[in-house]
Order: structure tokens, then C-alpha cells, then sequence
């Protein structure tokens, strides 16, 4: 629904956030390795075994987070709701 750029300026803006970086590689990997990050955030729907990466920043002494995802807030929800008020 919303481009990357648009995301990312989004993402951007949370005081907690201090870089982001739009990749077109099939995983994150090599920037992940690149940037070396102390915290990883990955939504919900993932699991520590499946963020790529999680290893490497842990390797370093950084963290790994899988966050919960907000009920209604996926970009399925929001289409669906456009598509019945429509």
C-alpha cells in the first residue's frame, strides 16, 4: 500500500529509530553485517529462529526483539477495511 520511501521517512521519525536503510537483496544479511546494529526489531510474526541476522547481533552482545503486531493494523486489515467502506 505505501511505498518503501514512505515507510521509511514513518519509521524514521520514532525518536527511538536511528537510521534506516531500504535494501532490494532477497535478506538484510549483509547490511545487517554492514551496519552491526545493537538492536534488531522484527514484527511479531516472526520468531527468534527466523530473523535473519538475530545471530550475528547477538554475537555481538546485541539484542534480538520480535515485537507483537497491533490487531487491525496490517496493511490486510487496512485493505479490507477500504474494500468494505468502499
Amino acid at each position: 500500500m505505501q511505498p518503501g520511501d514512505a515507510r521509511a521517512r514513518v519509521v524514521a521519525g520514532l525518536a527511538a529509530v536511528d537510521r534506516v536503510v531500504l535494501f532490494d537483496e532477497d535478506t538484510p544479511l549483509s547490511l545487517i553485517e554492514s551496519l552491526a546494529p545493537d538492536v534488531l526489531v522484527k514484527g511479531g510474526d516472526y520468531t527468534r529462529e527466523t530473523i535473519v541476522g538475530a545471530d550475528f547481533v547477538e554475537s555481538r552482545g546485541g539484542a534480538v526483539y520480535a515485537i507483537p503486531l497491533l490487531p487491525g493494523q496490517s496493511t490486510t486489515a487496512i485493505v479490507e477495511r477500504l474494500r468494505v467502506t468502499s
